[in-house]
């Protein structure tokens, strides 16, 4: 049977930590992906490794911001020795440092392989998690996450519902990057016009995507991490639970 792990982030407005991960640890999750808040400081990455050592969680993955990847990567180096991350993960670019155009993602790629290289020399997977703007065309027609892909040996995280929210079709992109999709996110879009106080999503197999195809397609692959999530839950507990039962059918 899969592990999944849980996105911390969807427990930012819960909390506090320690009782989040009990939370998903009580609940059967085998591990958690972390996100910037969670290692902000040596404070934070003590309480953050202390709540996973009582609780028997693992971090297998950690999202980690692009400044704080470009400017310190020994000290993100130490952070994942700390809490036994093995893949990091860049989730996003603020819209003013978008490129505009088919030349500017490719030097965004390019730039981004030369950040992740100390990484992957350490033995670490390294790359990056989209949302919905990679995957909307460009004025020549060609999508940004192809071309910052195109080139270079960075991993991809798979953020399946931000794919479709842009109007990708997630088996193609699963075909056609194959084993570089190492981790996968796992969540559902509710109906359209349902679930607006949390924000259109929906907890995984009570939304529109047919997660049995996808999940066959992401296994046959080789993705080995799936990450659960929905971005604005209004009862985290109550997520965390019905999606883990729904991803232990799938």
């Amino acid at each position: 049977m899969t592990g999944f792990s849980y996105q911390l982030f969807c427990s930012r407005n819960f909390g506090p930590m320690d009782k989040t991960l009990r939370m998903v640890a009580d609940l059967g999750y085998t591990g958690v992906e972390g996100y910037g808040a969670l290692y902000a400081d040596p404070a934070a990455v003590a309480a953050t490794k202390a709540a996973l050592d009582e609780t028997g969680l693992k971090m297998p993955s950690g999202h980690f911001g692009l400044p704080q990847l470009a400017s310190d990567p020994s000290g993100v180096m130490d952070i994942a020795k700390a809490l036994g991350i093995t893949s990091i993960y860049c989730p996003y670019l603020v819209e003013e440092d978008r490129p505009t155009d088919a030349d500017g993602w490719a030097a965004f790629g390019q730039q981004l392989a030369g950040i992740g290289a100390p990484f992957q020399e350490a033995g670490l997977t390294f790359g990056w998690h989209n949302h919905a703007f990679e995957f909307e065309a460009l004025a020549d027609g060609t999508l940004p996450i192809d071309v910052m892909l195109d080139g270079n040996d960075l991993a991809f995280e798979f953020d399946v519902a931000w794919a479709v929210v842009a109007g990708a079709n997630p088996l193609d992109v699963i075909t056609k990057y194959g084993s570089r999709v190492t981790a996968a996110h796992v969540k559902d879009i509710a109906a359209a016009g349902t679930k607006q106080d949390e924000d259109g999503w929906a907890d995984l197999g009570q939304g529109t995507i047919d997660w049995a195809t996808i999940m066959g397609a992401l296994r046959g692959a080789g993705t080995n991490h799936f990450v659960l999530e929905h971005d604005n839950p209004s009862d985290d507990t109550r997520f965390a639970r019905v999606s883990l039962e729904h991803a232990k059918s799938l």
